[in-house]
């Protein structure tokens, strides 16, 4: 007899989604997680502190506004760490409190202190006051999540070289900043604290960033960011960080130093997996702390699952909650279907981007003819009365059988919008719906209407040429 049917390592969005779904399945239920890291990184390091602090900026700067009011409109003239992290802190506060309250709410047993494996069905639960206590389980599920990534070569000291996390501790927003990699989570802080004024310059070793996204939507950011001061330094690796009494040298294998007050290394995230004593449960993790699932989130151990972060890509909170549910209906012997290929990527830079579906690149890659639909914000009612004429939505049209093939969105509300055409695709509806749809006005959705009836007249121009 098993004290528990389901025990979770870690309470983030993968943890969280399958305690409660194994609990509302009628199972025994217990989370592991640290008490000051209930909801996860996501909740405390992560998401919910990043996209806060980004709403923070746009208020506060009045970014958002300056195409109505002129570039020099800010809500506030100075603005401080304390402005920033105050609804930081407030809204973290919140979040862990609803976490807190369904995780009760369903009679999930929250186990305070860090789990190390002692057999395949025993996990040691280690308390702050460091006593362990002995827990088993028939199924277990990891999702301890990741922790940003540190080369041993950088010295971190969380104020002058910090990483995603040492964001949240700065002492004051800084003059000048590096920004060392344009993945997501870089690109994201780099067009906030450009928004804040600071001169910005990314660093990357690729010819490009976000390579995953459509070209012409990064070219569209790219723009946007160098209008806020934002150098792109691509082609070039870091040699060496140098910290100084006033700030840091950044030395480039060209030779170039760049000064700046801080430096932020975003070099990708490491599994939170070095405390967990794998090899008591037969587990093993790959270089970055990963652990290998099959497409049930099953380990090599077939009553251990992985979900979220730990398992890599995409490396999504939307994704990882999604696994942690299908992952404890597997573990309950409950049918379940699998995770849905038309995943929406949202990234929160200033502004948003967001898609789903494939890219220009990818369809000519693959020989799929297309066509392109657009529609921009400047033309739209709702783009003028909330001041953005930089945003741009973009359809991806089969000309074969007029199905969506890609949506995607660069602009105010990017994240939001589109799901409208995540539905669409979703369910095999073609461009003529979007056509005929009828859309509140003045909003942003009126874009798809726009960008429709756009693919469809360029359609229709070819269908008369070739009669």
């Amino acid at each position: 007899m098993y004290d528990f049917d389901i025990l979770v390592l870690g309470s983030g969005p993968g943890g969280q989604r399958a305690a409660i779904a194994a609990a509302k399945l009628g199972r025994r239920v217990a989370v592991v997680d640290r008490w000051n890291m209930i909801g996860g990184v996501c909740i405390n390091t992560g998401t919910i502190p990043s996209k806060t602090l980004r709403e923070a900026v746009l208020y506060l700067t009045g970014l958002s506004q300056r195409e109505l009011y002129g570039q020099s409109y800010r809500v506030k003239d100075e603005i401080t760490v304390a402005d920033l992290t105050m609804r930081t802190r407030h809204v973290v506060g919140r979040e862990v409190d609803v976490v807190r309250s369904q995780l009760a709410r369903n009679r999930v047993t929250v186990l305070t202190g860090t789990g190390r494996f002692l057999d395949p069905h025993t996990v040691g639960v280690v308390d702050e006051a460091g006593h362990e206590r002995k827990v088993t389980a028939d199924r277990i599920v990891i999702a301890t999540g990741t922790r940003p990534a540190r080369p041993a070569s950088v010295e971190f000291d969380d104020q002058t070289v910090i990483d995603s996390d040492g964001v949240l501790r700065l002492d004051r927003v800084p003059n000048t900043m590096v920004v060392v990699g344009a993945g997501v989570i870089g690109i994201e802080y780099a067009s906030m604290f450009a928004a804040l004024g600071t001169k910005v310059t990314v660093v990357e070793r690729r010819e490009r960033m976000l390579e995953f996204c459509d070209l012409e939507i990064v070219e569209a950011l790219k723009y946007h960011l160098r209008d806020l001061a934002v150098t792109f330094r691509f082609g070039e690796t870091v040699q060496a960080v140098e910290r100084r009494p006033r700030g840091a040298l950044t030395v480039l294998e060209s030779g170039k130093k760049i000064p700046a007050d801080t430096v932020m290394y975003s070099a990708g995230r490491h599994g939170m997996t070095d405390g967990l004593c794998l090899e008591a449960a037969g587990l093993t993790a790959d270089a970055r702390g990963r652990i290998a699932v099959d497409e049930r989130f099953r380990t090599e151990v077939p009553h251990i699952y992985a979900v979220g972060d730990v398992i890599g890509f995409p490396s999504l909170a939307a994704t990882s909650m999604e696994q942690g549910r299908l992952a404890a209906h597997d573990a309950c012997g409950e049918p379940v279907s699998r995770i849905h290929d038309l995943q929406p990527i949202g990234i929160y830079t200033v502004p948003e981007i967001s898609f789903v579906g494939r890219t220009e690149d990818e369809l000519t890659a693959a020989r799929v003819p297309f066509e392109v639909g657009v529609a921009r914000y400047r033309e739209l009612a709702r783009g003028q009365i909330i001041g953005d004429s930089h945003g741009v939505l973009k359809l991806l049209v089969s000309p074969e059988d007029r199905s969506l093939l890609g949506v995607h969105v660069f602009g105010t509300g990017a994240t939001e919008l589109v799901h409208i055409g995540q539905t669409v695709m979703g369910c095999g509806g073609t461009v003529d719906y979007l056509v005929d749809a009828v859309f509140n006005y003045p909003t942003l959705a009126e874009s798809y209407k726009v960008a429709a009836l756009d693919a469809t007249n360029k359609m229709r121009q070819i269908a008369l040429l070739e009669q």
